[in-house]
């Protein structure tokens, strides 16, 4: 796939955590060079403290497999970062000051494109087999198809992943959308759900009067 066809994209979230307002993320893909890259930004607010995570993922255009991911508050140099040498068939993993190297000897996927994957996963064929699989950094994550479910009034394909216990819900008809993820925290079950038009400025204005 050449990167001059892919369409940039942008979409959010909002978060919430025992149904009260939590948050944002906002999703923002576009081609560049040879790769896919999406940069996800969540505010966290609301009932959680205001902290703000930026991860950037350069993934293959067509497979969706991660060529690196960064992860940080989005003022200077990530905290973590990952980057994967084909020439020399190495993982080097940076956090802070540590750096480590392990073999590269398969394909992986980081937190952002696993979720990309999912997508094109259903829009392909409808989510794929019953069970599989993925490799990240952190190790192998096993993906269980759930029931077909309905999220504000859209029909989504849906997944179990673990470890995690998150789960994924996809829109089943374009253009796709990640509907609903729900991840585990120290907090509580956090859920993002998609956006309807025009969303984003109630919210800000809520979060607004808040502070």
């Amino acid at each position: 796939m050449d990167t001059a066809d892919l369409t940039p994209e942008a979409f959010s979230l909002t978060l919430s955590l025992g149904g009260r307002y939590a948050g944002e993320q906002q999703w923002a893909l576009h081609g560049e060079r040879s790769a896919l890259v999406a940069r996800v930004q969540t505010d966290f607010g609301g009932v959680l403290p205001g902290v703000r995570r930026v991860q950037t993922s350069r993934m293959h255009p067509r497979l969706l497999t991660s060529l690196g991911y960064a992860e940080g508050d989005g003022r200077g140099r990530p905290g973590f970062e990952v980057s994967f040498d084909r020439r020399v068939g190495l993982i080097t993993l940076r956090q802070g000051r540590d750096e480590a190297t392990q073999p590269l000897t398969t394909e992986y996927h980081d937190p952002v494109s696993l979720l990309l994957w999912l997508r094109q996963l259903t829009a392909q064929d409808g989510g794929g087999p019953e069970r599989t699989h993925a490799q990240l950094t952190g190790g192998r994550v096993l993906i269980q198809r759930l029931p077909d479910a309905e999220v504000d009034g859209a029909a989504c394909s849906g997944f179990f992943l673990r470890p995690g216990n998150a789960y994924v819900y996809v829109e089943q008809d374009a253009p796709h959308r990640l509907m609903r993820l729900i991840q585990p925290t120290d907090f509580g079950p956090v859920e993002a759900n998609a956006q309807p038009a025009g969303r984003r400025t109630v919210q800000g204005r809520e979060r607004r009067r808040r502070v």
